[in-house]
């Protein structure tokens, strides 16, 4: 059973806790005041003087955790964390801005050297959506949470049940407070109009009188936190595959490919690949001098694409794949279906599609074709049997070749500069011989080859590179905005101003309050008392100063 605290003015039973009484504002602890040092201990009004749980409470590992979470301090603390951590993740360029071709496990090394090799160790190359960024993340909205609800729910309580008759020590130890001796009751009367002509809502007991507008303001900070929470939330989201989707995908000319996070339910074929540059057309005429200097630049790259339905529900099945769209996708303007929109991104042009070859005698000057074989670079076949009953093995293939320290390597999976290493089975023979062959190049491994490998021919064709987004988290992100929006301006703009009217034997006692902008709260007493006998209230906390 929680302990209750005896008012002794009034006799109303308080939560443990309470600063100043529920029911008459009576100071329930001497110590209760802003400075001890001054000659007129102000009462300290933060939440009312009332009870807060984190203040209560301290015996369990629930009242533990509780009160851990609603210190401002902490809140803070995790706060600053974060941005450090946010800016950090900002030195380079996240793993998603990065040429999507290229390895994460070599880019950041190789573009930034050794900082760059421990920024991807540490895996800030992922930050945003790494686990531990997002419990930092979590931790703040437990924490907002948390703080709000053990002050608001006590704050809530105590302006909603306020009473104009109040303690004389709640009255004189107000910042803003005066005495009147002898005051008319026409006087108290032109005070309360003047009051209510501007906009105070005035409740009177028994001659007592409280006056308050802007009460709403108080709950600003608290909306703000609100806002604050969603936003939080749309930002934990975004990790929730249907929710956030950001991928990407290349696809060759004439290709049709899976969009990906559909789960096979959609397929896109690249119809064509259009690339247009400065300089195409007679208007352009006027650039011919810069891009002289500067070279080709891109006017409008685009891809002409038809959006296919797979009706094959059975795993595994041989998709049945239905046209629903057909469009352009071009910069700025992405292709939409079903909440996922594909963007044109990037592109890469004169890619090898295929390569032909054929096989001659070494020693025939003429080079007349023996056989001949065509090689399909996205899907090699790994033995290819030629009339004449040759046959021809790939036993290497680099993609992209490269020389490094003399052992041919691949830069990249995508045919760039493709090379291959042939074994060649001449008719009737199990013995191979070994040739190298690609663009410009021909090697002889033995030097002792009777037959001869040469390139015949080649296609090429463009790739387009398409960003796969949805986002349903932005409606909630925006919601969250706006709602943090409107808790700023609600407590930056309006304030919670009261004034209580104390009756003595002939005078009154006037008192004034309000969490922000005590020269507005004077201005508005000021207006109030013109042309009465009542006197100015006076700002104790200055007048302290002077002492």
């Amino acid at each position: 059973m929680m302990k209750k605290i005896t008012c002794e003015a009034c006799q109303h039973l308080n939560p443990e806790g309470t600063v100043l009484c529920e029911s008459c504002g009576k100071p329930l602890e001497e110590d209760q005041y802003i400075d001890g040092n001054n000659k007129t201990k102000l009462l300290n009004m933060r939440y009312e003087g009332s009870s807060r749980r984190s203040q209560t409470y301290n015996k369990s590992i629930v009242d533990q955790i509780w009160n851990f979470f609603s210190s401002v301090k902490v809140g803070v603390t995790l706060i600053v964390i974060t941005l450090i951590a946010s800016a950090a993740g900002t030195i380079f360029p996240q793993r998603m801005y990065i040429p999507p071709t290229a390895s994460p496990a070599t880019y950041y090394e190789d573009t930034y050297g050794i900082l760059g090799q421990i920024y991807y160790q540490l895996g800030f190359h992922e930050l945003y959506s790494s686990w531990w960024y997002m419990i930092l993340i979590a931790l703040i909205g437990i924490s907002i949470i948390i703080a709000s609800i053990d002050r608001v729910v006590p704050l809530y309580r105590a302006l909603k049940h306020q009473k104009p008759v109040r303690h004389k020590s709640f009255i004189s130890r107000q910042r803003l407070h005066s005495k009147t001796e002898d005051v008319s009751k026409e006087d108290k009367e032109l005070l309360i109009k003047g009051l209510k002509k501007q906009r105070y809502k005035v409740t009177e007991d028994n001659g007592h009188v409280l006056a308050e507008k802007g009460r709403f303001s108080r709950w600003g900070p608290y909306v703000n936190h609100c806002g604050l929470i969603i936003f939080l939330l749309g930002a934990l989201l975004r990790f929730v595959p249907f929710m956030y989707i950001d991928d990407f995908v290349w696809v060759r000319e004439g290709e049709t490919k899976v969009i990906p996070e559909t789960h096979s339910k959609y397929y896109i074929e690249n119809k064509e690949f259009i690339m247009e540059t400065y300089g195409d057309s007679e208007e352009d005429a006027r650039f011919e001098q810069a891009l002289a200097d500067k070279g080709p630049v891109a006017k409008n790259f685009q891809t002409n694409a038809v959006i296919y339905e797979n009706s094959e529900t059975t795993i595994g099945a041989e998709p049945k794949l239905e046209k629903v769209l057909e469009d352009s996708i071009r910069v700025n303007h992405p292709l939409k279906l079903e909440g996922i929109s594909l963007y044109q991104t990037s592109y890469q042009l004169n890619e090898f599609k295929s390569m032909s070859f054929i096989i001659h005698e070494t020693d025939d000057q003429e080079e007349e074709e023996l056989a001949s074989f065509t090689v399909d670079l996205a899907d090699p076949a790994r033995e290819y049997n030629l009339d004449n009953g040759f046959r021809v093995t790939i036993d290497q293939y680099f993609a992209d070749y490269y020389l490094d320290n003399g052992i041919p390597r691949s830069q990249s999976d995508h045919p760039k500069n493709p090379a291959f290493v042939f074994s060649v089975y001449p008719p009737n023979s199990d013995d191979p011989e070994v040739s190298f062959a690609g663009i410009g190049r021909n090697v002889d491994a033995t030097g002792q080859n009777e037959y001869k490998v040469g390139l015949q021919n080649f296609e090429i064709r463009d790739v387009t590179g398409l960003t796969v987004r949805r986002d349903y988290t932005l409606p909630i992100l925006i919601i969250g905005g706006i709602i943090f929006m409107i808790g700023v301006v609600q407590g930056m703009y309006w304030q919670h101003r009261r004034v209580w009217i104390h009756p003595t034997e002939n005078g009154v006692w006037l008192a004034g309050h309000t969490n922000k902008n005590y020269f507005g709260l004077k201005k508005d007493i000021e207006k109030a008392i013109d042309g009465t006998t009542i006197q100015m209230v006076v700002d104790q906390a200055e007048e302290n100063k002077k002492e």
